[in-house]
């Protein structure tokens, strides 16, 4: 599993998200995933929409994702 893949997965399952997605070592991930649908949720129900995007490979080749979800607005507000 690589990085743009995990990128790939998100971007598709997710229309007009951004992904940022970071790990090395092929296992463990960091993202950063900015998207309209986030607006409204919660962290945890932002976490789960993302994790959809990966269905099965969590848990699985996906070992450890960690992420920071936020609305354009929000990203727009930490630049």
């Amino acid at each position: 599993m690589d990085a743009e893949r995990i990128q790939a997965l998100i971007e598709s399952g997710l229309p007009g998200a951004r992904a940022d997605v970071r790990g090395a070592d092929g296992v463990h991930f960091e993202a950063t995933v900015v998207a309209e649908q986030f607006a409204g949720k919660l962290p945890l129900a932002r976490h789960r929409l993302v994790y959809a995007t990966l269905g099965d490979l969590m848990g699985g080749a996906i070992h450890a994702l960690a992420l920071k979800t936020l609305t354009p607005a929000e990203a727009a507000a930490r630049a």
